[in-house]
């Protein structure tokens, strides 16, 4: 593993150090008999790629609040990673998804069983290497896992529910996305040693991003497609509830709510026509665009309470990266 460089000087130069470190720790528990089994499995999700924003964000936070050695949360970072990929590994097995990262998914080429222990095997591990700090921290951790498990079933709850109002989306969003965008940034802080204004200021950076990042996802669900990665109608298809068919089934009256609600209750392929001129008559692509400027304008309010630096900068860029990004 490559040392750890104590000044970030661009995002892809703290993607490296990440990239350097979870390769040492994947090599490390291969090398374990008890660990071998289920890395072996894990590793080509793990080191697929992905733009690990997660735990970038708590390597600069980290700087930001100025800790001077990011080997002292390196372990953080791979925390906030594993857990994260633990996640996916079972959404892809409620979505039946086929592929992830480009590669196909672990229950399509190894089984439905391997797939469920492998996932909660980075969990575990994830946990496990989060446990390495103070109390404060391991409790943030612990409350985010079961934040995750809170907002799924939620989702599930209102799978199809087209009473779904905005207060139970952000309820699922905040326990499944900006969550754990905000106990990384937080934590991070708290390892740094920064004061509880800091520290809380962190958290509301990182629950603002987290936010906006699932809009841009519910944005990407409607107007995405294969070629930039993300397929459109995954959340559709399975009558998720997402912000703009919240708002639509909210403005639209009379026939339009009806067709709307029908559209929604029997969809199909064939019925992406109706259903994006729906969302255009109702505003509701624009209304999501303006929420993501919302959480994206409040992250950096929360930025602006922080000294001067290069991790800060960069913290910003990805900010303004959240708006754009197409996966």
């Amino acid at each position: 593993m490559k040392a750890v460089q104590n000044y970030s000087t661009s995002i892809e130069s703290v993607r490296n150090e990440f990239e350097d470190a979870l390769e040492g720790l994947v090599v490390e528990r291969m090398s374990s008999k008890n660990n071998r089994p289920a890395m072996r499995i894990a590793r080509d999700v793990l080191m697929a790629g992905g733009k690990r924003y997660r735990p970038v964000l708590g390597l600069l936070a980290y700087e930001a609040m100025g800790g001077k050695d990011k080997s002292e949360v390196m372990n953080l970072a791979l925390s906030a990673e594993l857990i994260h990929t633990a996640t996916l590994v079972h959404d892809d097995i409620y979505d039946q998804a086929k592929t992830r990262r480009g590669k196909p998914t672990i229950h399509t080429t190894h089984g439905l069983a391997h797939a469920i222990i492998v996932g909660d095997y980075l969990f575990a591990l994830g946990y496990e290497l989060g446990a390495n700090y103070n109390p404060e921290v391991v409790d943030r951790v612990g409350a985010s896992c079961a934040g995750v498990a809170s907002g799924e079933l939620l989702q599930f709850e209102h799978i199809g529910d087209l009473g779904t109002k905005p207060e139970d989306y952000y309820a699922i969003i905040d326990g499944k996305t900006a969550g754990p965008f905000a106990t990384g940034c937080s934590c991070a802080a708290i390892v740094a040693g920064a004061d509880q204004e800091e520290i809380d200021s962190m958290w509301h950076f990182g629950l603002e991003l987290g936010r906006a990042f699932q809009l841009v996802d519910d944005l990407l669900d409607i107007t995405g497609d294969e070629s930039i990665g993300k397929p459109r109608g995954t959340d559709v298809h399975e009558g998720k509830m997402t912000l703009p068919i919240i708002h639509s089934l909210t403005m639209l009256h009379g026939l339009d709510r009806e067709q709307i609600a029908d559209v929604i209750t029997n969809f199909s392929d064939d019925r992406w026509g109706e259903l994006y001129e729906l969302l255009e008559r109702s505003d509701s692509l624009e209304y999501t665009r303006l929420l993501i400027s919302n959480h994206v304008d409040r992250a950096k309010e929360q930025l602006h309470l922080f000294p001067n630096s290069g991790a800060r900068d960069l913290m910003a860029e990805i900010v303004e990266m959240s708006k754009t990004r197409t996966r």
